[in-house]
């Protein structure tokens, strides 16, 4: 059985949400523009100055594009921070590369990750972009067998070109994102109340 790509879902998202969001031609079908992941290096990069060549080593591996290094654009003593320290790692996917990582993201990394319940309708913002944070780059295969003590986390974020937050849902559950709110849905059953049994007290 072939697992669809997320560019074949893209492409079949238009009339599966049409009605309901009434799309009136393929253009206004959502797209997925870019990708952005960010990783924050500041407070490990200070016993360690080596530690942002790996983060960005190990970003190169898990998307297949070079990272860019983020610098502090001003002083700040007491996070003993100058201006021009990197203080982060970033890369923004776009096409080709973004497609890959999407498909990887969705069928090996988000199955791998432990304890997972699906994602929170609230990590969608008013724009209708959605951002999560993976707590252990090690869910992407390229870098399963790191050691316990490199382990970092990491932001993403999916920047659509949807109008609100339901049509995101929708968007990206075709995708094959799972939230949790919708996944529960229909599941919840109301609690019938029982009244407690009459008790008669002998005089």
């Amino acid at each position: 059985m072939n697992v669809p790509t997320i560019k074949e879902k893209i492409k079949s998202a238009y009339p599966k949400l049409k009605e309901k969001h009434g799309y009136k031609n393929v253009m206004q079908a959502p797209k997925v523009e870019k990708v952005i992941i960010s990783v924050g290096t500041g407070k490990m990069s200070r016993n360690d100055k080596k530690k942002n060549e790996f983060v960005a080593s190990r970003l190169g591996m898990i998307t297949g594009q070079k990272a860019s290094a983020r610098k502090a654009k001003q002083s700040i003593a007491s996070f003993k921070l100058r201006e021009g320290d990197v203080i982060g790692q970033m890369v923004t996917m776009r096409g080709s590369k973004m497609m890959g990582f999407l498909d990887k993201l969705v069928n090996v990394a988000i199955p791998r990750t432990r304890d997972f319940r699906g994602f929170r309708a609230a990590s969608i913002d008013a724009m209708g972009n959605f951002t999560l944070g993976i707590k252990e780059h090690t869910i992407f295969p390229e870098t399963a067998d790191e050691d316990l003590k490199d382990v970092f986390s990491l932001a993403l974020t999916v920047v659509l070109s949807t109008r609100n937050k339901e049509e995101s849902i929708d968007f990206l559950e075709h995708l094959g994102f799972p939230f949790r709110e919708t996944a529960n849905e229909g599941k919840k059953k109301k609690e019938k109340k029982v009244d407690a049994p009459s008790k008669k007290w002998k005089k």
